[in-house]
């Protein structure tokens, strides 16, 4: 049907009069705010629980972190030089970064970190004086040694030398002893002589009068006059122990022994210096 052949819709009415006031829903409205505190609380715990865990998580790199260091500072000193504890090594590489933890916790992991680390330098530091000390201890107990050692070599020496020189003056003393005969054997001679000279100088004293007399105590040296045991020059030397030196062999062998000391400091010490020299 053509549009003009419409019926004509009668005019909208609209309501007049005053507009009824609207009531507030005041139950809505409480269960809104109640939605959005809600909200905010659970928001707040999330992010209470994430700093939480990152807190615990930065403590543990601290820790690691520290307790590794502790075991290399541990491991020198013993000399242990293996790897860290694998533990501390998964702990570590599995925390948190520094960087990822809020502001406030960072101090709290920072002063963690510094305390460990002074209790690590702490414990480097008693290690290496300990070390120190027992090296120390180890050096002054060698010198100790090597004192006492020395001072045990000088006692000897000196109760050789006194018993020597105690036997010296025994020698003198009982030279006189001997009875005097018209003559003696080279065996006599030489028992008067074991009898006078310390044990430890015999044989050196033997050396001497082998060479230069073979044991006769009457030998004279025809171009020189050297005379007895020992071959004295002059031989009126000997008449310093005794007046009977040309025919009492005890008084040549006290002269002789007295001569070797005085002289060289022992028989010994005469006949080093014969062997040098093929004299004393």
């Amino acid at each position: 049907m053509p549009p003009e052949h419409h019926a004509a819709l009668p005019p909208r009415e609209l309501p007049t009069g005053p507009v009824p006031p609207v009531t507030p829903q005041l139950g809505g409205q409480r269960q809104g705010h109640d939605c959005v505190r809600e909200g905010h609380l659970q928001r707040a715990m999330l992010e209470g629980n994430r700093v939480s865990r990152i807190s615990v998580r930065g403590f543990a790199v601290a820790s690691a972190t520290a307790v590794t260091a502790v075991g290399a500072v541990t491991g020198v000193a013993s000399g242990n030089t293996g790897q860290p504890s694998e533990d501390a090594e998964a702990t570590a590489s599995d925390a948190t970064l520094l960087a990822d933890i809020p502001t406030g916790q960072q101090a709290q992991v920072q002063t963690a970190s510094l305390t460990q680390q002074a209790d690590v330098q702490a414990i480097a530091a008693d290690v290496s004086a300990k070390k120190d000390a027992e090296e120390a201890a180890r050096k002054q107990a060698a010198e100790d040694a090597v004192a006492k050692q020395k001072a045990a070599e000088k006692a000897e020496q000196e109760r050789k030398d006194a018993a020597e020189a105690k036997a010296s003056r025994d020698a003198s003393r009982d030279s006189s002893s001997f009875p005097v005969q018209s003559s003696y054997s080279v065996a006599q001679i030489q028992a008067m002589a074991t009898q006078m000279v310390p044990s430890g100088q015999f044989q050196c004293f033997s050396n001497i009068v082998d060479h230069e007399s073979s044991w006769n105590y009457r030998a004279v040296n025809a171009s020189s006059g050297a005379y007895g045991l020992f071959q004295a020059l002059p031989g009126s030397k000997m008449s310093s122990v005794g007046s009977d030196w040309q025919t009492n062999p005890a008084t040549q062998i006290k002269w002789g022994l007295n001569y070797m000391n005085s002289r060289y400091g022992s028989p010994c010490d005469a006949w080093a210096f014969w062997q040098s020299n093929h004299y004393y």
